[in-house]
């Protein structure tokens, strides 16, 4: 029997999938200890492992942990293929790249993305927003404030994808498949949190402000009362 959804401990994912593998880059990489491949393949079954885990705790796939999960297996490609260095840097633009540029297309569409990334289901009681929104006639008002919110969503992608370029080429410099090369990738993931999660959570955040308060400035209803199964008020 699948395990009910729990919410992600976010120490426990920081230290499996950041600490964890860039301690073992750095410290285990040398001949004398596990080697450029082994210490590699080690650093890289932490993310996986906690994936699998998680997948087959719960039985449901997640978006962004799936993604996650296909940029940990390309690394590991570039690595153990001993490619260029440069296509790590790549590989690090690629994916939120490619993200942005699709939330930004989709903002020209009737269905923008924004709605799946942030104003979904999971988080918001979307249908009594639209209750709110139909009974004061400030559906098309709305709309426009997702479009907006589309964008918004599209830029923080951008600059993460800016941002994991830069920081791969300014700090992976060595070959693939050599210990330095190891060291530098374990590196650069521990600098990816303040570099750059930090601030790409800090945009999203200032997103979903502000298309809270565009809601509840068109429904007439409190932050609490669009929260999903927030309790209704007497």
């Amino acid at each position: 029997m699948p395990q009910a959804p729990t919410k992600p401990n976010p120490w426990l994912e920081l230290l499996v999938t950041i600490a964890a593998p860039a301690l073992v880059l750095m410290q285990l990489s040398s001949a004398s200890r596990l080697g450029p491949v082994g210490a590699l393949l080690l650093a890289l079954a932490f993310p996986l492992g906690y994936g699998g885990w998680r997948l087959l705790r719960e039985r449901k796939l997640n978006l962004m942990a799936s993604i996650g999960v296909v940029s940990t297996l390309l690394t590991g490609g570039i690595g153990l293929l001993a490619l260029d260095a440069q296509w790590l840097a790549v590989k690090e633009a690629a994916i939120p790249g490619a993200i942005g540029l699709a939330v930004l297309v989709s903002a020209r569409t009737r269905h923008p993305l924004v709605r799946l990334l942030v104003f979904n289901r999971t988080l918001f009681d979307v249908d009594r927003v639209q209750q709110a929104l139909q009974s004061r006639g400030t559906e098309a008002a709305f709309e426009r404030r997702l479009h907006v919110g589309t964008v918004l969503l599209a830029g923080t992608f951008l600059f993460s994808s800016a941002a994991n370029y830069l920081l791969a080429r300014w700090v992976v410099t060595s070959p693939a498949g050599t210990e330095a090369f190891n060291t530098e990738l374990g590196r650069m993931t521990l600098l990816s949190y303040p570099v750059i999660a930090i601030p790409s959570m800090v945009m999203m955040m200032a997103v979903l402000w502000f298309l809270s308060r565009s809601a509840t400035q068109l429904t007439g209803l409190t932050l609490e009362q669009m929260l999903h199964q927030a309790a209704p008020k007497a």
